[in-house]
């Protein structure tokens, strides 16, 4: 069992995971959504002349809405984006909306993805593509919106309106885009209390549901009839799929791979899927990511709540060479810490982002791992973490992204009357 706790900083051995104070003021940026009184961003994204991409929840004075905003590579707004550097908008007329996954196309349009809600208490996942300049793409969907609806309401979800930000809740949203222009993305059906689905859902590039996808366009996701909930999509280069998140109460983080058509994949893990424990605790996994060699989860587990790292072999097993098979589990202050996104490096290491959890607890966090999913030494103060408090109260991380020069984007928000969202750079040399 790897459980390390994480409380006294050492002085600093270089600057790696410090800070980059070149950036915007001191190293943060907040992002600026006009005429907004609020924001929290919720993913990012990199574009190939540098500039960032930032999708996020934006309060207005009639309720919740997509933002979308980009930003220069120095963390200042480009002003030429949309209305003074941000879109702020709806999926549906006269319905709420919250912004969560960006991705930028091979074709410079913008893919917005997040939930629709339709009404107090049920979301819908939804998409807006944008042309570079921030204008509705009007090919895709209905004038460059689509709400994704599947048959039998099984796109519906619930919608989060009691968990406190930062808390992993019944909201997700995960997409990736295929080399045809296919879009593939994850929704949660609702059934009752804590029940829910996972659904993979496979759309046309011009955002209709794609029958030819496991016949129907979509596969209802569900683990020894537990109730499955997905938080994370990965599409891996030879075209197979890989979902992740949890099964059951007290929670199980689960992992599951399909095919290119939709098929589930058997020769994946147990019949297709794995679902473990954190050293006889619940887990829950947040992200997947693929690097040369592993498939490696990052979450949390709970009881209590740290931040959960597990390499797997490419078949699905748990990677007996990395911590000996089991999650590794970092500790940082009293109250508990989560990763909610992770990115692989081109030479293997991974960085992940999460939050320490607890009011004026809640800091930013950054790590960085080595190939065999122990900590970088060479990384934030000799313990390969580090800690960030933005401001005077709560401060998330919940969304990452690399620069081409290997500088970490860190996204999230922080509490000073409203949320504000927010983008920190660290270095990492």
């Amino acid at each position: 069992m790897t459980t390390e706790n994480a409380f006294a900083l050492p002085t600093p051995l270089n600057d790696a995971g410090q800070l980059d104070r070149h950036f915007a003021h001191s190293g943060i940026a907040q992002v600026y959504f006009a005429d907004s009184v609020s924001s929290m961003t919720q993913g990012l994204a990199v574009d190939p002349q540098g500039r960032v991409l930032v999708a996020a929840k934006v309060g207005t004075a009639d309720g919740s809405r997509f933002g979308l905003a980009r930003m220069l590579a120095d963390g200042s707004a480009d002003l030429g984006f949309g209305v003074q550097g941000s879109v702020i908008g709806e999926f549906a007329p006269g319905f709420e909306a919250m912004g969560a996954k960006v991705q930028v196309l091979a074709d410079g349009r913008i893919l917005l993805a997040g939930l629709h809600y339709e009404n107090a208490h049920r979301t819908l996942p939804a998409l807006a593509l944008f042309n570079t300049d921030g204008s509705p793409d009007t090919s895709f969907g209905d004038n460059g919106r689509q709400v994704v609806r599947l048959p039998g309401d099984l796109s519906i979800g619930s919608r989060d309106i009691w968990l406190p930000p930062g808390i992993s809740g019944a909201e997700a949203c995960d997409i990736a885009v295929q080399d045809d222009g296919h879009i593939l993305l994850i929704a949660n059906h609702h059934f009752e209390l804590a029940d829910h689905a996972g659904m993979l859902i496979r759309l046309t590039p011009n955002g209709a549901l794609d029958a030819s996808f496991n016949g129907r366009g979509f596969v209802m996701i569900r683990h020894l009839l537990l109730n499955t909930w997905l938080s994370s999509l990965l599409l891996q280069k030879d075209g197979r799929v890989v979902v992740a998140g949890s099964i059951d109460f007290p929670q199980e983080g689960l992992v599951a791979r399909y095919l290119p058509d939709g098929r589930l994949d058997e020769r994946f893990a147990v019949d297709g899927f794995l679902a473990f424990k954190a050293h006889g605790q619940s887990a829950m996994v947040s992200q997947i990511i693929e690097s040369m060699e592993h498939l490696h989860c990052f979450g949390s587990s709970r009881d209590p709540i740290r931040c959960l790292a597990l390499s797997l072999h490419p078949n699905g097993r748990p990677e007996l060479r990395n911590n000996a098979g089991h999650p590794h589990l970092l500790e940082i202050g009293p109250s508990g810490c989560q990763w909610s996104a992770a990115q692989c490096m081109a030479d293997g290491r991974i960085i992940a982002v999460g939050a320490t959890i607890g009011g004026i607890e809640a800091d930013f966090i950054v790590a960085r791992y080595l190939p065999d999913g122990q900590l970088d030494a060479q990384f934030g103060n000799g313990h390969g973490w580090l800690r960030t408090r933005l401001g005077r109260s709560l401060d998330t991380a919940n969304s990452l992204a690399l620069q081409a020069d290997g500088h970490i984007l860190v996204g999230g928000y922080s509490l000073d009357g409203n949320y504000r969202a927010m983008v920190a750079r660290y270095l990492n040399q």
